[in-house]
């Protein structure tokens, strides 16, 4: 894989956090939040300068499966909780992100654990600056181990 298609897929990875947090919050379906982020966010610019290439195809499929096996991907979650914690206690933010990664590293052989859980704590790390990263990297770390893939 390339270095721009590298870049795409990290772009996608974000972007599907942002997508599922955006679903959870207003309550917008698959279909509606891939077709806005493929018509209003993907391959556009700010004054002036082009944004990152996104796969498109990469976020829709991650979109369409964390959403599609939410039940499966939020019980390997809660696996990984500390005892007396529940999904809901977690921020959206966290919860995106725990859904996204956990759906790659179940779902999709083809990516390598190391890149997806790094992915996933690069992004937690945009988003807070307290102990949740390491807690995304635990989690994930445990979620990969409970799929047992190699």
């Amino acid at each position: 894989m390339s270095a721009k298609q590298r870049r795409a897929r990290t772009v996608s990875r974000l972007a599907a956090v942002q997508a599922l947090y955006q679903m959870e919050m207003t309550g917008a379906g698959v279909e509606a939040v891939i077709r806005e982020f493929s018509d209003h966010r993907f391959d556009r610019d700010i004054e002036g300068e082009l944004l990152a290439q996104a796969d498109e195809d990469f976020f829709a499929d991650l979109i369409r499966g964390a959403v599609g096996e939410q039940a499966d991907i939020d019980k390997a979650v809660i696996a990984r909780l500390a005892s007396n914690w529940k999904l809901d206690r977690l921020d959206a933010t966290a919860r995106a992100i725990l859904r996204a990664g956990a759906w790659e590293l179940m779902r999709r052989p083809d990516v390598p654990l190391e890149v997806a859980i790094d992915e996933y704590v690069e992004i937690a790390k945009s988003f807070f600056e307290g102990p949740e990263p390491g807690f995304i990297n635990g989690a994930l770390d445990g979620i990969a181990k409970d799929a047992k893939r190699t």
